[in-house]
């Protein structure tokens, strides 16, 4: 028996475990069949891509043997140039049975609450947060994520100070944990009349969205103020007391939420910003315990972090972390973010399989 199939038939026996405990013990315990469903999700690719790579090696086997036998050259040609096909095939599906055997991220699965910034460059700063927003809404749209706006503070030219949304959906925080960080664009502002190009930035926080059962929060930690919503105008601004501004005594985190006419509902989208925000500076600080992936040549996710420059004149979009630069801008700004996405996913799985 081969190393690797033994190791498959470990990861088989594992599987059917998992299996035999989600049809009996688990059914009566919700958290454990959420535990063991992650598990299995995990698994499961895993011991797919090991019977691929199972039957890559019966096949190569039998283009040695034929080499090795045949007395025909031109068959025994054809099988040297399978073997190197089958090879080449084999050293992929290798690669990436490496990078499934790293243990997911616990919070992987998890919806998101993202938060958009305008930094330095004034008004140019605030119109691309919200070309940034618009990216991101694109994005979302192609993989079918639910989109809800949480709260945001407009310039009135079309630009944000601020925009909170969340996104739920399949493999989002997945998908988006590398946003975080300072984002950085290089072009001429619509307002510019001498055509030269200005430097402005945004910054990024994606936070997983945490359940109620992931943070308590405590009603006499909270200090909740309402007051009449602000803004460049609106049906309900300055009607009625339906903003709410949230704070969380013993943080000093403050939350203001304004964008429904309902307070009821402001107060329900603040609670969950900052049941999210809570969350995150616990992860922090359990990331502080052991390795931490954010340390990683994928960057750290700190939100001073600069990780991408956008290029407008140039077409050119880099991102810092990976040193990986695309001359499509303009695509990605209308949500084509897959290459970026998935080249940052494969050098933090790279990353990850160095430090174990």
């Amino acid at each position: 028996m081969s190393a690797l199939t033994d190791k498959l038939e470990g990861f088989r026996r594992q599987l059917e475990e998992l299996d035999v405990r989600l049809a009996g013990e688990a059914l009566n315990d919700m958290k454990l069949y959420k535990t063991l469903m992650q598990e299995r999700s995990h698994l499961a690719p895993v011991v797919e891509k090991l019977e691929e790579m199972s039957a890559l090696e019966r096949e190569m086997d039998e283009s040695r043997e034929m080499m090795r036998t045949e007395s025909d050259p031109d068959l025994a040609e054809m099988a040297k140039e399978e073997l190197g096909e089958l090879e080449e095939k084999y050293r992929k599906a290798e690669k990436e049975c490496r990078i499934l055997l790293i243990p997911p991220d616990p919070l992987e699965g998890k919806n998101i609450i993202m938060e958009i910034r305008a930094g330095t460059g004034g008004d140019e700063a605030a119109l691309f947060a919200a070309d940034i927003f618009r990216m991101y809404t694109h994005y979302a749209e192609k993989k079918h994520w639910k989109i809800e706006l949480m709260s945001s503070n407009e310039t009135g030219i079309g630009g944000y100070k601020e925009i909170v949304l969340s996104i739920s959906g399949k493999d989002v925080y997945g998908s988006l944990r590398f946003e975080s960080g300072v984002h950085r664009v290089q072009r001429v502002p619509e307002t510019e009349s001498g055509g030269r190009i200005h430097t402005s930035a945004i910054t990024v926080a994606v936070l997983p969205e945490a359940e109620e059962t992931d943070i308590e929060i405590k009603p006499e930690d909270l200090r909740i103020d309402v007051m009449r919503a602000g803004g460049p105008g609106g049906q309900c601004v300055n009607t009625t007391d339906s903003a709410v501004r949230m704070t969380h005594i013993p943080t000093g985190l403050v939350v203001i939420c304004q964008d429904e006419k309902s307070q009821i509902k402001n107060r329900a989208k603040a609670l969950r910003v900052l049941r999210s925000r809570l969350y995150e500076l616990e992860e922090a600080k359990k990331q502080k315990e052991r390795a931490d992936a954010r340390r990683s040549q994928v960057g750290s996710g700190d939100r001073s972090e600069r990780i991408r420059t956008y290029n407008f004149p140039q077409n050119r979009v880099t991102d810092h972390r990976i040193n990986l630069t695309l001359y499509k801008l303009d695509s990605i700004m209308e949500g084509d973010l897959d290459e970026l996405i998935d080249a940052l996913k494969l050098a933090a799985g790279e990353e990850a399989l160095k430090e174990a």
